[in-house]
């Protein structure tokens, strides 16, 4: 029983490593539409620049009826299940969230994958301004596209690089409409003290102090205002049971580097930067 548990782990790894050799090549994986040209190719700045009707309000989309595509690669990811059936795509001029409802995506997009989206027959739109491309959510809003849609709108253009993707710094003053979406590090901050558990995302049944909308929860920094930018994370994220960054002797918040995707969220009179880190070590404490 023992020798035949242990043949059968071997066939399997074997079969794993010659898949993943084969994903490299983009004619041969088991992912995506590989039949799709290279022709039409704009950038993520232009694409926002042809339709700025749909980020100019709350909650609107328009169906892209042109023969466009964009390049990009992946910045972030449902890895640490903090970017929930989403992910993000920059180029040289931009960024944008792509929706598509399918769990485990970063098992066939990791950071750093480059890929080409057909946009033709998607949808565009902003939800709450944040631009996404997806498919239309209660009329004139925009949502998740099914994910057999998406396999046959996007294919790869090369093995995956992670060095090829970098954050900016970030900076409360940029630019929401050119830098929304984009892989970001906000440098020398700490976490504000909160009552309560003190954790990423608490479960609301454990801490009452916590108020959760959506299945997350915004926490403040101490060298931003709320209103003006807030760190999100679900509760189902793989770290949001996780302490905020504190000194176990004296309680004090610690300094840190956090990276993440910088999101935006119109509200009325507020237009909030919502940064979602895509994974526990998207922190780094440096004090």
């Amino acid at each position: 029983m023992k020798l035949t548990k242990y043949f059968a782990m071997a066939f399997a790894c074997l079969t794993l490593t010659a898949c993943q050799k084969d994903w490299d090549d983009p004619q041969t994986t088991p992912y995506g539409n590989s039949g799709i040209n290279d022709d039409n190719i704009i950038t993520i700045a232009q694409l926002k620049a042809d339709y700025p009707n749909v980020f100019a309000e709350s909650d609107k989309n328009a169906k892209i009826e042109r023969d466009i595509k964009i390049k990009g690669r992946v910045t972030g990811n449902d890895i640490g299940s903090n970017l929930y059936k989403q992910f993000a795509l920059q180029d040289e001029t931009g960024a944008i969230i792509v929706a598509v409802n399918q769990s485990g995506m970063h098992g066939y997009l990791a950071e750093g994958q480059e890929i080409v989206i057909d946009l033709k027959d998607l949808y565009i739109g902003g939800y709450r301004k944040q631009p996404e491309i997806g498919q239309p959510y209660n009329g004139t809003s925009i949502g998740r596209m099914n994910k057999e849609l998406f396999q046959q709108h996007f294919k790869y253009t090369s093995s995956l690089d992670p060095n090829a993707i970098k954050p900016i710094d970030f900076d409360i003053n940029m630019d929401k409409d050119a830098n929304c979406g984009k892989l970001v590090t906000l440098k020398n901050v700490s976490f504000a003290l909160v009552a309560g558990q003190g954790t990423f995302a608490p479960d609301s049944t454990q801490d009452k102090t916590v108020t959760i909308m959506a299945g997350c929860v915004n926490r403040a920094l101490n060298e931003y205002s709320a209103s003006d930018l807030v760190i999100r994370t679900s509760t189902y994220a793989k770290f949001a049971a996780k302490k905020l960054p504190v000194d176990a002797t004296t309680g004090k918040p610690l300094k840190c580097n956090i990276t993440g995707i910088a999101t935006r969220y119109a509200s009325g009179n507020k237009d909030t930067w919502q940064i979602l880190i895509r994974k526990e070590s998207d922190i780094e404490i440096i004090q």
